[in-house]
């Protein structure tokens, strides 16, 4: 079994007793049913599942299911011999968002405390926004990403004393040895090609097939392409959000890598406003990731953020690498010089920022010009800049070095991520290896309580 980090939080969740819903909310084809239902069978001798996905194209049990009293109903016709008391019965609602009329029933069912539950699902954002009643203090969201770099490391037999040990040479501002690195570097690039959906990985760790790994992620990729306007009636949206998320490789390789709101529809007069809820969208379903811009640094960023200007990634390096490179994997392992590997590079790194709970900002100035990616810094009241270079001339941005002159921002931390396996810090930057950004947390970000 792969190992997932969300694990914990699951399993933490169904030992407590909480009179809050845990829902697990993400993308299709990250592992979520799996890894609820692997702790769920483990820790429950009545483990009940209903995909309301499956149930809504087929027998509709659950379709006029708007009491308790009926979901009872509803729940016993399918596994009515598993509804025991609530300390050994697990009721696993899995794609919830199908009926939005179950989430306004989450509170009731709490209330009723009759058995343990935990739900999952994809675009609760977007399905709670359009709940007439949302259950406020019933209800806890954590968020699910594909596969981070440390949960791929140990998918690859990486053990926690070697983990342990780039922790605390991160911490410490210290290179990996020449051997280490060289590993580590070798399966930082598989990971730009595999990325983290957890059948990808499967794939990678049994038997190295690029051609098997390739498939699985050109299928992911035109299951969102469908599966991204699910939900969505009007039929012009539809289109529209289908256009944004067919662009985003191509706008990943322009050099400012900024959505151009223009070449959306060709409409040379419409702006970011127009967009709003395509972009919101995309983002909600959980295979896009939103880089908001930041032209005046500021604690915290989000007081200064805007979409008037925006980046857009796609949720896995590997499903962008699939599309850039096909079943020829030089262009990464061999670092041939003619390819620009920047866009991939960016995307892993807004991956496991996103994943280890950061929001996603950059700067964007007219006279300073743009860095890469901009994060709180809570312990000085700050921001961290943060550079992503894939090529050699890593020590060259001219951006970073304006943006640290401006003496009101008071920055005290500033990284270049590259591939060199020396770690120093010139002129108030701190130069480490691409791989370290795995051992950057903001763990306080990582649930959204929908309290009282």
């Amino acid at each position: 079994m792969l190992y997932r980090k969300i694990t914990k939080r699951i399993e933490q969740y169904l030992s407590s007793g909480s009179n809050r819903m845990l829902m697990i909310d993400g993308a299709r084809q990250i592992g979520k049913s799996y890894i609820i239902r692997h702790a769920g069978e483990k820790l429950f001798p009545n483990f009940i599942e209903i995909n309301m996905e499956e149930d809504k194209l087929g027998e509709r049990i659950f379709a006029n299911a708007r009491t308790t009293k009926d979901f009872y109903m509803s729940l016993s016709l399918i596994a009515g011999d598993k509804m025991k008391e609530r300390e050994n019965t697990l009721v696993f609602i899995d794609e919830i968002q199908a009926y939005d009329h179950l989430l306004t029933l989450v509170k009731f069912l709490m209330q009723e405390n009759r058995f343990t539950y935990i739900a999952s699902g994809s675009l609760l954002g977007i399905t709670l926004k359009n709940t007439q009643s949302v259950p406020m203090g019933s209800l806890d969201v954590a968020h699910m990403y594909p596969m981070d770099f440390e949960e791929f490391l140990i998918a690859n037999n990486v053990g926690e004393a070697v983990i342990e040990t780039m922790r605390e040479s991160f911490r410490n501002h210290e290179g990996l040895s020449d051997t280490l690195h060289d590993k580590i570097m070798d399966l930082f690039k598989k990971y730009l090609i595999t990325g983290g959906l957890p059948k990808a990985v499967e794939t990678f760790v049994e038997s190295r097939n690029i051609m098997e790994i390739r498939s699985i992620q050109n299928e992911v990729h035109d299951l969102y392409e469908v599966d991204c306007t699910k939900y969505e009636e009007e039929h012009n949206r539809r289109l529209k959000i289908r256009r944004i998320y067919g662009m985003v490789p191509s706008i990943l390789e322009n050099k400012k890598k900024r959505v151009v709101f223009k070449d959306i529809e060709n409409k040379s007069w419409k702006k970011g406003d127009s967009y709003l809820e395509e972009f919101d969208y995309l983002v909600s379903a959980g295979v896009t990731l939103e880089a908001r811009a930041i032209s005046k640094s500021s604690y915290p960023l989000v007081e200064n953020s805007g979409k008037n200007l925006l980046k857009l990634y796609l949720n896995d390096a590997g499903i962008l690498s699939s599309i850039y490179y096909r079943n020829n994997i030089k262009a990464i392992m061999e670092d041939i010089r003619s390819i620009n590997l920047g866009s991939v590079y960016e995307t892993v790194v807004a991956q496991e920022l996103k994943a280890h709970g950061f929001d996603l900002y950059y700067y964007d100035n007219k006279k300073n010009g743009e860095v890469d990616f901009l994060i709180d810094d809570v312990d000085n009241l700050s921001n961290i800049p943060v550079e992503v270079k894939s090529g050699k001339d890593y020590s060259v941005h001219s951006a970073l070095t304006r943006f640290l002159s401006m003496d009101e921002y008071n920055i005290r931390n500033a990284y270049v991520l590259s591939n060199e396996q020396k770690v120093y810090t010139r002129g108030g930057i701190t130069y480490i290896p691409i791989y370290y950004i795995m051992f950057f947390e903001n763990v306080s970000n990582v649930v959204e309580t929908f309290a009282d």
